[in-house]
């Protein structure tokens, strides 16, 4: 039976992870809490749990290493076709050798670069709603396993 009902679950857990970062985004002034890259991510976590792609490490990890990588290119080296795309390649190889890759991580560096947000980026969107999605997908794993 779970079977059957899993896509509507996996649907049902991604809108809500959304939702709050949404709602959170929308009620506390002057905070970022929601980026794209997150609605790729709840594709993993929700659709996808026991992919090594979407551990919470991976999650958690994967994004603020990424978003580190373009914040540290756009203050040190600027924003240019090739840092662009070299920004996105190191990203990625700083995630393998980390062994905390995440797919949807691998836009961070371009979203970070385009915006110029600033270091408190690190802290919201990036830290706080990859932890919010990362404990979503947790309680709902263990939820469905009882």
């Amino acid at each position: 039976m779970y079977k059957k009902l899993f896509p509507l679950v996996a649907g049902l857990s991604a809108s809500l992870a959304i939702a709050i970062l949404a709602y959170l985004d929308q009620y506390i002034e002057g905070s970022l809490w929601l980026m794209a890259p997150f609605g790729a991510t709840t594709v993993l976590v929700f659709a996808l749990p026991a992919s090594p792609l979407a551990q919470p490490r991976n999650v958690i990890f994967g994004h603020l290493l990424s978003a580190t990588v373009g914040l540290v290119f756009v203050q040190f080296v600027g924003v240019y076709p090739w840092s662009l795309g070299l920004a996105t390649g190191v990203a990625i190889s700083l995630m393998l050798i980390t062994k905390t890759t995440h797919p949807p991580a691998g836009a961070n560096p371009i979203l970070v670069m385009l915006l110029n947000p600033g270091w408190s980026f690190l802290l919201t969107p990036v830290l706080c709603g990859a932890l919010i999605i990362a404990a979503l997908g947790y309680l709902l794993n263990r939820a469905l396993k009882a």
